[in-house]
C-alpha cells in the first residue's frame, strides 16, 4: 500500500495550496469588486476608520476572543474524546472511566454551549452601540449640509445611508470578523489535530480540498450573478411601488389600474425568475459539496476499515476504531469552514460597500459652515441689510444681481415679482441657508457670517407654502420636541393665530392623531397649525413664503387677522403672489430678473404706476372676472 503515498502527498499539497490560493482569491475578489461600488477609498483606509468606532469597546473585543477560544477548543477536543469513548467502550474499559470520559466531554460541551452564548450577547451588544453610534454621526452630519447639497442627493439614498448601510457595518462587527478568525483557527487547529492522530488519512482528506475550492469559485461566480439578478430585480419593484402607490389617485382619475397592474406583475415575475435562479444554483452548490463530504467520508471508512481489518495499519501508520470516529468528526468541523470563508469574504465585501458609501457623505464637507470667530446671539432686534448682494446657484447665472435694501425693526416688509424673480432666494439668504458670493448681509448690524449658524436661525420663525407636518398629533406638531410648555400655552399660540377655531372642534384636541405629512387636516388648518409653531417659538423675525397660496377664501380670512397680530412680535418678511396680502405692508420690494426695480408702500407705488400697478391691476381684473363684474372701460 506504500504506492498511494506519493499520490495522497501529492494531492495534499495541492489542497493546502487550494486552501491559500482561496483565500486570496477571495480577498483579490473583494478588492476588485469593491470598485463596482464607485469606491474611492483603500481597504485600509475604511478598516481604519471604522477601527475608531470599535476602540472603544477594545476590551469587549478581547473578552470575546478569550471566550471564543473555548468554542475552538470543544471543536478540536471533541472528535479526540468521542474516539477514545469508542475505544474504551470496545476495550471493555471499567464503567467509572467510561463515565469520567463522557463527564469530562459533556462538561466540555456546556463550557462551550456558555461561552458561545456570552459571546454572542457581548458582540450583539457591542454591535449595537457602535450601530448607533455610526448612525448617529451620519444623521448628524446629514443635518449640518446646507439646502444645496441636501437637494443634490435623494432622499432615498440618505435614508438608506442612515438605516440600511449601518446594518451591514454592525453585521461585520458582530459576525463576520469572528467568524473569519474562528474558521481560521478552527482549521489551523483541526488539521493539526489529524496530523497527530495519522497523518496518512491527513493527507487523504487534504486531497479533497481543491474540488471544494473548485467548486467554490465556480459558486462564487454564479452567486454573485443571481444575487445581483435579485438586488436589482427587488430595487425596481420597490421604486415602482413607492412611485404608483403615492400616485395611485392619478391612476384611478385616468383610469389606468389594468395597465399599472400589467405592469406590475411584468416585475413581479422578473424578481420570480431572478428568485428561481438563485435556488437553482444553490440547489446544485450544495448537494456537489456535500457530495464532496460522502466521498471523503466514503475513502475514510474504506481506507482506514480496511487497514484496521487487515492489521491495524495504513501505510505504516496505526489505525484504531477510535481514530476512524475522531476522523469522521473531523471531516465535517474541517470542511465546513473552508466553504463559509468564501461567503463571510463576500459579506466582508458587503460591509465595506456600506462603508464607504457612509464615508463618501460625511466626507462632504457642508458648504456653510460657521466662521471660526463666529459668535453667539440670545436676542436680535429685527434690523436687517443686504449691501450689494450677488448670488447664484450655478456659476455665472445669478440669481440676485447687486440687490441692496434696509429693514428696520419690526418692519412688515413684502417681496413679489414674477416666478424665478429672486423672492424666496433673498429669505432663503437671510436665514443662511446658502453663503453669498459677493456682498454683505446685516442682521442688526452684524454680518450673518458672523454669527453662528444655530444662534441665527434660533431667531427666525418660517411658514412655507407647503406645510409639513410630522406623523404624531397636534402638540408634538406645535412644539418640535419644545420642553417646560403647558398645554394652556400651546393653546394660547393656537388662539392667537386663530388655530383653535378647528382644533376645538376636533374629538382628542391637542392629542388629535396627525397622519403622514399631515393628510388628514385641509391645506388652511396645516399653515394654521404651522402659524402656533412658529409663534410658540418666540421668533424675532417671522418669514411667510407664500403662506397663503394653497388656501380657501375663509381661511385667508382668519390668516389675514393671524398676520396683524403676528405683526406687533417681531419683523416680518412676506413673499405673497396675491397683492391683498401685502397692502398693509410698511414696504414692498418688487423684483425682476433678480434686480429690485421699485420699493415703497402700496399706496406709493400705486401712485407711480410702474411695476407694481401693473401687477395689481391685473389681479384686480381678474378677481372682478371670476366675480361675474364687468370691467370699466
Amino acid at each position: 500500500m506504500n504506492e498511494y503515498l506519493p499520490l495522497l502527498i501529492v494531492g495534499a499539497i495541492i489542497g493546502l495550496f487550494s486552501i491559500f490560493f482561496s483565500v486570496a482569491y477571495a480577498l483579490e475578489k473583494n478588492k476588485k469588486e469593491s470598485m463596482g461600488f464607485d469606491r474611492h477609498m483603500d481597504d485600509r483606509e475604511i478598516i481604519k476608520r471604522l477601527m475608531r468606532y470599535a476602540k472603544p469597546y477594545k476590551k469587549e473585543f478581547a473578552l470575546v476572543l478569550v471566550v471564543m477560544l473555548f468554542s475552538i477548543v470543544y471543536d478540536i477536543v471533541s472528535p479526540l474524546l468521542v474516539g477514545h469513548i469508542e475505544e474504551t467502550v470496545k476495550a471493555k474499559f471499567e464503567l467509572s472511566y467510561l463515565f469520567s470520559i463522557v463527564a469530562a466531554y459533556a462538561g466540555i460541551l456546556v463550557v462551550s454551549l456558555i461561552c458561545t452564548y456570552a459571546q454572542a450577547m457581548i458582540l450583539q451588544k457591542t454591535g449595537q452601540k457602535i450601530l448607533s453610534a455610526i448612525r448617529q454621526d451620519v444623521f448628524t452630519h446629514i443635518e449640518s449640509l446646507s439646502h444645496e447639497q441636501l437637494n443634490n442627493i435623494p432622499v432615498g439614498k440618505l435614508v438608506t445611508r442612515v438605516s440600511n448601510d449601518p446594518n451591514a457595518i454592525s453585521y461585520m462587527f458582530t459576525n463576520i470578523l469572528v467568524t473569519l478568525v474562528k474558521n481560521i483557527m478552527v482549521i489551523i487547529g483541526v488539521l493539526g489535530a489529524m496530523l497527530m492522530l495519522n497523518y496518512v488519512l491527513t493527507l487523504m482528506v487534504l486531497s479533497f480540498v481543491p474540488f471544494v475550492i473548485l467548486f467554490t469559485v465556480i459558486f462564487r461566480k454564479f452567486s454573485r450573478k443571481v444575487h445581483r439578478r435579485v438586488n436589482d430585480a427587488t430595487t425596481d419593484i420597490n421604486t415602482y411601488l413607492s412611485e404608483n402607490l403615492s400616485g395611485i389617485k392619478i391612476t384611478q382619475i385616468f383610469n389606468q389600474e389594468d395597465r399599472k397592474m400589467a405592469d406590475f406583475l411584468e416585475k413581479s415575475k422578473k424578481l420570480k425568475n431572478a428568485k428561481r435562479a438563485r435556488m437553482m444554483v444553490f440547489g446544485i452548490f450544495r448537494p456537489l459539496v456535500y457530495m464532496l463530504y460522502i466521498s471523503s467520508v466514503m475513502c475514510l471508512l474504506y481506507i482506514g476499515g480496511k487497514g484496521y481489518i487487515q492489521d491495524r495499519t495504513f501505510l505504516g501508520q496505526t489505525i484504531t476504531s477510535g481514530i476512524l470516529v475522531s476522523f469522521y468528526m473531523y471531516i465535517s468541523k474541517f470542511f465546513n469552514p473552508i466553504q463559509a470563508l468564501a461567503e463571510q469574504f463576500d459579506q466582508l465585501q458587503r460591509s465595506f460597500a456600506s462603508a464607504e458609501k457612509i464615508f463618501t457623505i460625511m466626507d462632504m464637507v457642508p458648504e456653510v459652515q460657521d466662521e471660526p470667530d463666529a459668535i453667539e446671539l440670545d436676542e436680535i432686534k429685527g434690523e436687517i441689510e443686504f449691501k450689494d448682494v450677488w448670488f447664484s446657484y450655478k456659476p455665472d447665472e445669478w440669481v440676485l444681481k447687486g440687490v441692496s435694501f434696509h429693514i428696520l425693526p419690526r418692519q412688515t416688509v413684502a417681496f413679489v415679482g414674477a416666478t424665478g424673480s429672486g423672492k424666496t432666494t433673498i429669505l432663503s439668504l437671510i436665514c443662511r441657508n446658502y453663503d453669498i458670493q459677493k456682498g454683505q448681509i446685516l442682521i442688526d448690524g452684524i454680518d450673518i457670517k458672523k454669527i453662528k449658524i444655530s444662534s441665527l436661525r434660533r431667531h427666525f420663525g418660517q411658514m412655507l407654502q407647503d406645510v409639513f407636518l410630522f406623523s404624531g398629533d397636534i402638540r408634538s406638531n406645535i412644539l418640535l420636541r419644545m420642553e417646560g410648555v403647558s398645554d394652556e400655552e400651546v393653546m394660547e399660540a393656537c388662539r392667537y393665530v386663530n388655530a383653535d377655531s378647528f382644533i376645538n372642534r376636533l374629538e382628542k384636541g391637542l392629542d388629535e392623531p396627525v397622519r403622514e405629512r399631515g393628510n388628514n387636516f385641509s391645506a388652511g388648518q396645516r399653515q394654521l397649525l404651522s402659524f402656533a409653531r412658529t409663534i410658540i417659538h418666540k421668533p424675532s423675525v417671522i418669514i411667510l413664503d407664500e403662506a397663503t397660496a394653497n388656501i380657501d377664501t375663509e381661511t385667508e380670512l382668519l390668516i389675514q387677522d393671524s398676520l396683524e397680530k403676528i405683526k406687533n412680535i417681531g419683523t416680518m418678511l412676506i413673499v405673497a403672489h396675491r397683492l391683498s396680502t401685502i397692502q398693509h405692508a410698511d414696504n414692498i420690494i418688487v423684483l425682476s430678473n433678480g434686480v429690485i426695480q421699485e420699493m415703497g408702500n402700496h399706496q406709493e407705488l400705486l401712485h407711480k404706476k410702474g411695476p407694481y400697478y401693473q401687477l395689481y391691476t391685473l389681479q384686480f381684473n381678474k378677481q372682478k372676472l371670476m366675480q361675474g363684474e364687468a370691467l370699466p372701460q
